[in-house]
């Protein structure tokens, strides 16, 4: 393992927190970063969304500390300081939804080695959701998981969607998969929203620390999905809609106010989830970990207390 960095200064996680790059399976360099706790009750495995880095989860690896949890976030293929997948840097990009397992196996080993405290509990946001649950699907050792906004379905007016599949379906045999889908941009959105008009946080201080983290390493920064991200995550969002749910106790969380991934999707996925659990956050955008501090610290007490009821169980 070699020493990656960890930007400390924008995270606000908890002191002695490491990062490092690791080599996948299929020959990529990504980046994991960890906050370890002695006597810790288990490990929180933390998958991010499209977008997102390890810096933006030191608050809740942060809460989780608190609460007798370490954590371990991940940069995927194609986003944060990890190997990104075009020319274009800001154009986020992958050659299939399966490959993000190769990551996911990589921290897995990562976290053996490392030697992070057992049972293993894992937390996925958005796309870390649809990523989380094919994880479980081929056996991911976690004792309980919480997902949060998982993106299980993606919001899209009726219209488009024939469009979305059709360009995307054709982008690869015709050479242009890597080029940006329509409608998107290549600047961060924390970078070009407004917090007025931002679907992710009713926090100011909270929208705030996103576009700061990004100004200050922009090589975090990433801006819209190419039209092969959009093919193969609608590809695999499908697939996932097709087999039963894992067998392994599970809380999701879902604001009324949800404007990226499709709430319909994800109410049907919950209703036959055995020991599955769906919370519905009143006022709630699609970044529930990090809106109000009541919000998050509601959702980080009840989220604590489900993984210990899952200690229990097993005790």
């Amino acid at each position: 393992m070699q020493a990656a960095p960890l930007f400390e200064e924008i995270a606000g996680g908890p002191a002695g927190g490491a990062a490092h790059w690791l080599t996948t399976s299929d020959g990529l360099r990504i980046r994991v970063g960890h906050w370890n706790l002695a006597n810790a009750k288990g490990t929180i495995l933390i998958f991010p969304g499209r977008t997102e880095f390890v810096e933006k989860y030191g608050i809740a690896a942060q809460a989780f500390q608190d609460r007798g949890f370490a954590s371990l976030a991940i940069d995927w293929r194609g986003q944060g300081i990890a190997d990104r997948m075009t020319p274009n840097r800001a154009i986020g990009h992958v050659g299939d939804f399966a490959d993000y397992q190769h990551d996911v196996a990589a921290t897995m080993a990562y976290a053996q080695e490392v030697g992070l405290p057992r049972p293993y509990f894992m937390l996925a946001h958005s796309m870390g959701g649809c990523i989380g649950l094919r994880s479980l699907h081929e056996g991911l050792d976690v004792q309980g998981v919480m997902f949060s906004a998982p993106m299980w379905g993606v919001q899209m007016a009726a219209a488009l969607r024939p469009l979305a599949w059709g360009l995307s379906t054709v982008s690869k045999p015709l050479g242009f998969d890597q080029s940006i889908a329509p409608g998107q941009f290549e600047e961060g959105y924390a970078l070009r929203a407004s917090f007025e008009e931002n679907t992710l946080t009713n926090d100011p201080a909270m929208w705030a620390m996103f576009g700061d983290q990004l100004r200050r390493h922009p090589d975090l920064g990433l801006g819209g999905p190419s039209l092969r991200w959009l093919n193969t995550s609608l590809r695999e969002m499908h697939r996932l809609s097709t087999l039963p749910a894992p067998r392994v106790p599970c809380l999701t969380y879902l604001g009324t106010e949800e404007a990226i991934v499709d709430p319909f999707r994800i109410r049907a996925r919950m209703k036959d989830w055995p020991d599955g659990v769906l919370r519905v956050i009143k006022d709630g955008k699609h970044e529930m970990l990090m809106d109000t501090p009541e919000m998050r610290n509601m959702i980080f007490d009840e989220t604590a207390a489900f993984f210990e009821a899952q200690l229990a169980q097993a005790a």
